[in-house]
């Protein structure tokens, strides 16, 4: 048992997904036998979510000594998730005009007399629905949004406050400390996991997809593993003056685990994990950081937003005008930022963003993307990962906190 567990994590897991693709193309019955270890899996990771964000970002705030701290880590991460969806929003529009996915089929450009203006997508409402009327119910909801905000004033409360809330200050500390070690008993069970989930992905995948359909997976897929490829990189070797392979080496168990699962909440506590281990971040950077971009920065949805805007367009014969492709990049940004991560969101961003274009008659397309979805979810879900982490270490090396001989070790 002790020779297992010396084997690294992002070995264990990779062995798991091999012998989860080989279960499920030789046997599909052996695959749903093994099914509910999936489940399980995915079960233990979401019952951590919402405690482990709740006692990581508060005790994040609490580590910072004072506002000047806080504002200074809060400043620069939201700033370079604002760019880096933005970016990746607009790498989603290159990539769609260039493969024009749906260009060569008409089967819905009769309904372009209904795709009517759209319904507004209120980014006034948007906002106001990320702040709490009652914390207990968002928690139970599992609504990180507002989970986030009310950690957000209670963390900067209890800066405020000082040694006059020193002991709830250090029952929030325990209390991390204390889900951080039950991530690393279920962490443990991942390759097991990892294994059901892959055994039954590859059982279930359908090959009865048209030619559009396929050009439109694979635009999205092949864009996103372009931005990852160059945006990631260029921030780190420009802005980080970091290495590069090192990071990505680093950074290859959580990936691992982001891909299968394809949920980036359900990451999180890996992600944790990686940057504190193995990148050499403070839990006073990380606990804010990776918290906060595991709601409000999807980059891999924004790519995904982008692409899909422009494949409903071309399927419903709507011209793609420079102002139409300047709201393809805005609202792949706004809705990224809102978008949850965990497994469904996206498709209800979806269906605000083709409704906001294309109008009700746009919501045909609801079921086509259901059925694809499996096949994108995990690159998005991958950069989701790797950007979140991306951003982390950047801002920790600009404070001058990255322990760098962790991370170059």
């Amino acid at each position: 048992m002790k020779s297992i567990t010396k084997i690294p994590l992002g070995a264990q897991i990779l062995a798991g997904i091999v012998l989860g693709l080989m279960i499920g193309f030789i046997s599909p019955a052996a695959a749903g036998f093994l099914s509910p270890l999936g489940d399980i899996f995915l079960n233990l990771l979401k019952m951590l979510i919402v405690p482990l964000v709740f006692f990581s970002i508060t005790n994040g705030i609490c580590k910072m000594q004072d506002g000047k701290q806080l504002r200074s880590v809060g400043g620069r991460i939201v700033l370079y998730y604002l760019v880096s969806s933005a970016a990746a929003a607009a790498f989603g529009v290159v990539g769609g005009l260039i493969t024009q996915p749906g260009r060569s089929v008409t089967d819905f450009s009769w309904l372009a007399a209904e795709a009517a203006e759209g319904s507004d997508f209120s980014f006034i409402d948007n906002v106001v629905s990320w702040f709490p009327t009652n914390i207990i119910q968002s928690m139970a909801n599992a609504n990180m949004l507002q989970i986030i905000i009310f950690c957000l004033f209670l963390g900067v409360a209890l800066l405020a406050l000082g040694e006059r809330a020193s002991g709830v200050i250090r029952l929030i500390g325990e209390g991390n400390d204390i889900m951080l070690k039950i991530t690393e008993y279920v962490i443990a069970f991942s390759p097991v996991g990892i294994l059901s989930l892959m055994a039954s992905m590859v059982s279930t995948i359908s090959s009865a997809m048209m030619k559009e359909v396929l050009v439109f997976i694979a635009t999205i897929d092949v864009t996103i593993v372009v931005f990852m490829l160059v945006f990631y990189p260029l921030v780190l070797m420009l802005v980080g003056k970091l290495n590069v392979v090192s990071f990505f080496k680093k950074d290859s168990a959580s990936m691992l685990v982001a891909f299968p699962t394809t949920s980036s909440a359900a990451t999180l506590p890996v992600s944790i994990d990686v940057a504190e281990s193995r990148l050499g971040v403070p839990e006073k950077v990380y606990g804010f950081t990776l918290p906060l971009g595991n709601t409000c920065n999807m980059d891999g949805a924004a790519v995904q937003y982008s692409v899909i805007a422009i494949f409903a367009c071309n399927l419903f014969g709507l011209e793609l005008t420079p102002g139409r492709v300047f709201q393809f990049i805005f609202l792949s940004l706004v809705l990224s930022i809102g978008a949850a991560g965990v497994k469904g969101s996206g498709i209800v961003m979806s269906t605000i963003i083709i409704s906001t274009l294309i109008g009700d008659a746009g919501l045909t397309l609801i079921p086509v993307l259901a059925a694809v979805w499996p096949t994108l979810d995990p690159f998005a879900t991958t950069c989701n990962n790797v950007g979140d982490l991306t951003g982390t270490t950047v801002v920790a090396k600009s404070l001058g906190v990255l322990d760098e001989t962790i991370y170059n070790s």
